[in-house]
Protein backbone atom coordinates (compact mmCIF):
# COMPACT_ATOMS: atom_id res chain seq x y z
CA UNK A 1 0.00 0.00 0.00
CA UNK A 2 1.61 3.21 -1.20
CA UNK A 3 -0.24 5.06 1.62
CA UNK A 4 1.34 3.81 4.11
CA UNK A 5 5.07 4.69 2.88
CA UNK A 6 3.48 8.75 4.12
CA UNK A 7 5.25 7.27 7.53
CA UNK A 8 8.79 8.16 5.59
CA UNK A 9 7.97 11.82 6.19
CA UNK A 10 6.55 11.80 9.74
CA UNK A 11 9.25 13.77 12.00
CA UNK A 12 10.01 10.81 14.33
CA UNK A 13 13.33 8.58 14.70
CA UNK A 14 11.69 4.78 13.76
CA UNK A 15 8.09 4.13 12.45
CA UNK A 16 6.43 1.21 11.45
CA UNK A 17 2.40 0.75 10.70
CA UNK A 18 0.54 -2.02 8.97
CA UNK A 19 -3.27 -2.86 7.68
CA UNK A 20 -5.09 -5.71 8.39
CA UNK A 21 -8.31 -6.93 6.69
CA UNK A 22 -11.58 -8.53 8.79
CA UNK A 23 -10.26 -11.25 6.86
CA UNK A 24 -6.87 -11.37 8.82
CA UNK A 25 -4.77 -10.65 5.18
CA UNK A 26 -2.03 -7.80 5.85
CA UNK A 27 -3.27 -5.67 2.73
CA UNK A 28 0.35 -4.10 3.37
CA UNK A 29 2.93 -3.01 6.13
CA UNK A 30 6.04 -0.50 5.90
CA UNK A 31 9.03 -0.18 8.01
CA UNK A 32 10.60 -2.05 10.60
CA UNK A 33 7.39 -4.28 11.87
CA UNK A 34 9.31 -6.46 14.07
CA UNK A 35 11.15 -3.94 15.66
CA UNK A 36 9.28 -3.53 20.16
CA UNK A 37 8.29 -0.01 20.48
CA UNK A 38 6.34 1.32 23.96
CA UNK A 39 2.78 1.53 23.43
CA UNK A 40 1.79 3.79 26.60
CA UNK A 41 -2.43 3.94 26.34
CA UNK A 42 -2.65 1.26 23.24
CA UNK A 43 -1.64 -1.52 25.85
CA UNK A 44 -5.49 -0.63 27.33
CA UNK A 45 -7.23 -3.19 24.78
CA UNK A 46 -5.38 -5.68 25.35
CA UNK A 47 -5.62 -5.39 28.97
CA UNK A 48 -9.41 -5.02 28.07
CA UNK A 49 -9.52 -8.46 25.90
CA UNK A 50 -7.86 -9.92 28.67
CA UNK A 51 -10.58 -8.81 31.17
CA UNK A 52 -13.42 -10.23 28.51
CA UNK A 53 -11.90 -13.22 28.32
CA UNK A 54 -12.28 -13.48 32.45
CA UNK A 55 -15.69 -12.34 31.95
CA UNK A 56 -16.24 -15.49 29.33
CA UNK A 57 -14.52 -17.42 31.38
CA UNK A 58 -16.65 -17.08 34.49
CA UNK A 59 -13.98 -15.48 36.69
CA UNK A 60 -15.46 -12.13 36.71
CA UNK A 61 -18.61 -10.55 35.79
CA UNK A 62 -19.11 -7.00 34.10
CA UNK A 63 -21.56 -5.67 36.55
CA UNK A 64 -19.72 -6.89 39.66
CA UNK A 65 -18.82 -4.33 42.00
CA UNK A 66 -15.56 -3.50 41.57
CA UNK A 67 -13.13 -0.41 42.30
CA UNK A 68 -14.85 2.49 44.11
CA UNK A 69 -18.31 2.40 46.00
CA UNK A 70 -21.21 1.64 43.21
CA UNK A 71 -18.77 0.89 40.85
CA UNK A 72 -18.21 -2.29 38.23
CA UNK A 73 -15.75 -3.87 36.07
CA UNK A 74 -18.03 -2.32 33.52
CA UNK A 75 -17.44 1.04 34.78
CA UNK A 76 -13.63 0.46 35.09
CA UNK A 77 -13.36 -0.55 31.10
CA UNK A 78 -15.33 2.77 30.45
CA UNK A 79 -13.52 5.06 32.07
CA UNK A 80 -17.49 6.22 34.28
CA UNK A 81 -15.55 4.13 37.29
CA UNK A 82 -14.65 8.29 38.91
CA UNK A 83 -11.24 7.37 39.44
CA UNK A 84 -8.90 10.10 38.78
CA UNK A 85 -6.42 10.20 35.62
CA UNK A 86 -3.52 8.90 37.71
CA UNK A 87 -4.33 8.85 41.01
CA UNK A 88 -6.25 6.06 42.80
CA UNK A 89 -8.67 9.06 44.27
CA UNK A 90 -12.39 9.25 43.45
CA UNK A 91 -13.59 12.67 41.69
CA UNK A 92 -17.18 11.59 40.67
CA UNK A 93 -19.88 9.27 41.27
CA UNK A 94 -19.53 6.19 39.05
CA UNK A 95 -21.93 6.35 35.62
CA UNK A 96 -21.76 10.19 35.91
CA UNK A 97 -18.72 11.36 34.03
CA UNK A 98 -16.38 9.82 31.45
CA UNK A 99 -13.03 10.50 33.24
CA UNK A 100 -9.96 8.73 31.19
CA UNK A 101 -8.23 6.71 33.88
CA UNK A 102 -4.91 5.30 33.86
CA UNK A 103 -6.10 4.65 37.53
CA UNK A 104 -9.16 2.51 36.41
CA UNK A 105 -7.48 0.24 34.44
CA UNK A 106 -4.75 -0.79 37.41
CA UNK A 107 -7.74 -1.57 39.74
CA UNK A 108 -9.32 -3.78 37.12
CA UNK A 109 -6.71 -5.51 36.65
CA UNK A 110 -6.15 -5.65 40.39
CA UNK A 111 -9.48 -7.28 40.37
CA UNK A 112 -8.75 -9.30 37.97
CA UNK A 113 -5.53 -10.76 39.36
CA UNK A 114 -7.38 -11.66 42.90
CA UNK A 115 -10.54 -13.50 41.00
CA UNK A 116 -8.49 -15.70 38.95
CA UNK A 117 -5.28 -15.85 41.58
CA UNK A 118 -2.95 -15.21 38.44
CA UNK A 119 -0.56 -11.91 38.10
CA UNK A 120 -2.45 -9.97 35.39
CA UNK A 121 0.80 -9.76 33.16
CA UNK A 122 0.44 -13.28 32.93
CA UNK A 123 -2.93 -13.83 32.52
CA UNK A 124 -2.72 -11.25 29.54
CA UNK A 125 0.12 -13.53 28.46
CA UNK A 126 -2.12 -17.15 28.90
CA UNK A 127 -5.59 -15.30 28.03
CA UNK A 128 -4.22 -12.97 24.71
CA UNK A 129 -0.88 -13.08 23.49
CA UNK A 130 -0.09 -16.78 24.13
CA UNK A 131 -3.19 -17.57 21.75
CA UNK A 132 -2.60 -15.49 19.09
CA UNK A 133 1.11 -15.64 18.79
CA UNK A 134 2.27 -12.29 20.28
CA UNK A 135 5.55 -13.91 21.09
CA UNK A 136 7.42 -9.98 21.14
CA UNK A 137 4.64 -8.41 23.64
CA UNK A 138 5.00 -7.95 27.33
CA UNK A 139 3.57 -6.46 29.90
CA UNK A 140 6.17 -5.01 32.15
CA UNK A 141 4.40 -2.66 34.60
CA UNK A 142 1.15 -1.09 34.49
CA UNK A 143 -2.30 -2.71 32.42
CA UNK A 144 -2.96 0.87 31.81
CA UNK A 145 0.39 1.85 29.82
CA UNK A 146 3.20 -0.29 30.11
CA UNK A 147 2.88 -2.58 27.49
CA UNK A 148 5.65 -3.13 24.57
CA UNK A 149 4.94 -4.72 21.32
CA UNK A 150 5.71 -4.81 17.32
CA UNK A 151 3.43 -3.84 14.80
CA UNK A 152 3.40 -7.72 13.21
CA UNK A 153 2.09 -8.30 16.68
CA UNK A 154 -0.93 -5.94 16.96
CA UNK A 155 -1.86 -7.76 13.20
CA UNK A 156 -2.63 -10.57 14.86
CA UNK A 157 -4.30 -8.71 18.00
CA UNK A 158 -6.47 -6.43 15.35
CA UNK A 159 -7.46 -9.47 13.23
CA UNK A 160 -8.61 -11.23 16.25
CA UNK A 161 -10.76 -8.17 16.57
CA UNK A 162 -12.25 -7.90 13.42
CA UNK A 163 -12.54 -11.75 13.21
CA UNK A 164 -13.03 -12.83 16.81
CA UNK A 165 -11.98 -16.69 17.90
CA UNK A 166 -10.66 -15.83 21.55
CA UNK A 167 -14.07 -14.20 22.43
CA UNK A 168 -17.99 -14.21 21.29
CA UNK A 169 -18.15 -11.78 18.23
CA UNK A 170 -21.05 -10.74 20.91
CA UNK A 171 -18.85 -9.82 23.70
CA UNK A 172 -17.07 -7.82 21.22
CA UNK A 173 -19.79 -6.06 19.50
CA UNK A 174 -20.72 -5.12 23.06
CA UNK A 175 -16.75 -3.85 23.58
CA UNK A 176 -17.43 -1.36 20.06
CA UNK A 177 -20.57 -0.34 21.79
CA UNK A 178 -20.96 3.02 23.73
CA UNK A 179 -21.64 2.21 27.72
CA UNK A 180 -23.19 4.85 29.38
CA UNK A 181 -24.35 6.85 26.11
CA UNK A 182 -24.12 11.10 26.51
CA UNK A 183 -21.33 11.54 28.72
CA UNK A 184 -18.87 14.06 28.39
CA UNK A 185 -15.51 14.58 29.41
CA UNK A 186 -11.69 15.06 28.02
CA UNK A 187 -10.24 12.90 25.15
CA UNK A 188 -5.94 13.06 25.97
CA UNK A 189 -4.57 15.66 23.15
CA UNK A 190 -7.92 16.45 22.05
CA UNK A 191 -9.74 18.56 24.60
CA UNK A 192 -13.25 18.28 25.87
CA UNK A 193 -15.37 16.15 23.84
CA UNK A 194 -19.40 15.86 24.25
CA UNK A 195 -19.83 13.23 24.32
CA UNK A 196 -16.83 11.59 24.52
CA UNK A 197 -17.76 7.84 23.65
CA UNK A 198 -16.39 5.00 24.66
CA UNK A 199 -16.83 0.97 25.22
CA UNK A 200 -15.62 -1.48 26.93
CA UNK A 201 -11.54 -0.44 26.44
CA UNK A 202 -12.01 0.75 23.05
CA UNK A 203 -12.35 4.89 22.44
CA UNK A 204 -15.63 5.18 20.08
CA UNK A 205 -14.96 7.71 17.33
CA UNK A 206 -18.34 9.15 16.64
CA UNK A 207 -18.54 12.33 16.01
CA UNK A 208 -16.08 13.20 17.75
CA UNK A 209 -13.43 16.64 16.57
CA UNK A 210 -10.79 17.18 16.53
CA UNK A 211 -10.32 14.00 16.78
CA UNK A 212 -6.97 10.93 16.02
CA UNK A 213 -8.68 9.17 13.18
CA UNK A 214 -9.43 10.45 9.88
CA UNK A 215 -12.31 12.48 8.79
CA UNK A 216 -13.68 9.84 6.30
CA UNK A 217 -13.58 7.21 8.91
CA UNK A 218 -16.56 5.66 9.94
CA UNK A 219 -18.62 6.87 13.08
CA UNK A 220 -18.56 3.18 14.57
CA UNK A 221 -14.46 3.46 14.27
CA UNK A 222 -12.74 2.31 17.77
CA UNK A 223 -9.24 2.00 18.90
CA UNK A 224 -6.83 3.81 20.71
CA UNK A 225 -3.94 5.86 20.20
CA UNK A 226 -0.70 6.28 23.00
CA UNK A 227 1.18 9.29 23.77
CA UNK A 228 4.13 7.07 22.60
CA UNK A 229 3.57 7.93 19.24
CA UNK A 230 1.44 5.40 18.39
CA UNK A 231 -2.15 4.08 17.57
CA UNK A 232 -4.54 1.16 16.47
CA UNK A 233 -7.88 1.61 14.94
CA UNK A 234 -10.29 -0.76 13.42
CA UNK A 235 -12.95 0.94 11.22
CA UNK A 236 -16.23 -1.57 10.89
CA UNK A 237 -17.81 -0.41 7.68
CA UNK A 238 -14.27 -0.40 5.83
CA UNK A 239 -13.65 -3.68 7.33
CA UNK A 240 -10.12 -2.52 7.98
CA UNK A 241 -7.61 -2.09 10.78
CA UNK A 242 -4.69 0.14 11.14
CA UNK A 243 -1.73 0.22 13.53
CA UNK A 244 0.65 2.54 13.40
CA UNK A 245 3.76 3.08 15.91
CA UNK A 246 6.28 5.33 16.44
CA UNK A 247 9.38 6.02 19.43
CA UNK A 248 8.43 9.75 19.05
CA UNK A 249 5.84 11.48 22.38
CA UNK A 250 2.61 12.09 21.30
CA UNK A 251 2.13 15.72 20.49
CA UNK A 252 1.52 18.24 17.76
CA UNK A 253 3.12 16.43 14.98
CA UNK A 254 0.59 13.54 15.33
CA UNK A 255 -2.15 15.59 15.64
CA UNK A 256 -0.96 16.96 12.13
CA UNK A 257 -0.15 13.72 10.71
CA UNK A 258 -2.22 10.76 11.55
CA UNK A 259 -5.58 12.02 10.10
CA UNK A 260 -4.36 12.38 6.41
CA UNK A 261 -2.37 9.46 7.07
CA UNK A 262 -5.43 7.49 7.80
CA UNK A 263 -7.68 9.23 4.94
CA UNK A 264 -5.16 8.15 2.79
CA UNK A 265 -5.02 4.48 3.83
CA UNK A 266 -8.96 4.81 3.43
CA UNK A 267 -9.09 6.08 0.37
CA UNK A 268 -6.51 3.50 -1.46
CA UNK A 269 -8.70 0.46 0.23
CA UNK A 270 -11.40 2.20 -1.57
CA UNK A 271 -9.91 2.18 -4.55
CA UNK A 272 -9.37 -1.30 -4.37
Amino acid sequence: MQSLAMIENWPVPTAAAAVVRADGTVAGSYGPTSHRFPLASVTKPLAAYAALVAYEEGAVELDEPAGPDGSTVRHLLAHTSGLAFDEHRVTAPPGTRRLYSNAGFEVLADHIAKATEIPFAEYLHQAVLEPLGMTATTLDGSPAKDGVSTVDDLVRFAAEVQAPRLLDARTVLEAMTVVHPGLSGILPGYGHQKPNDWGLGFEIRDAKSPHWTGSSSSPRTFGHFGQSGTFLWIDPDARTACVALTDRAFGPWAVEAWPPFTDAVLAELRRG
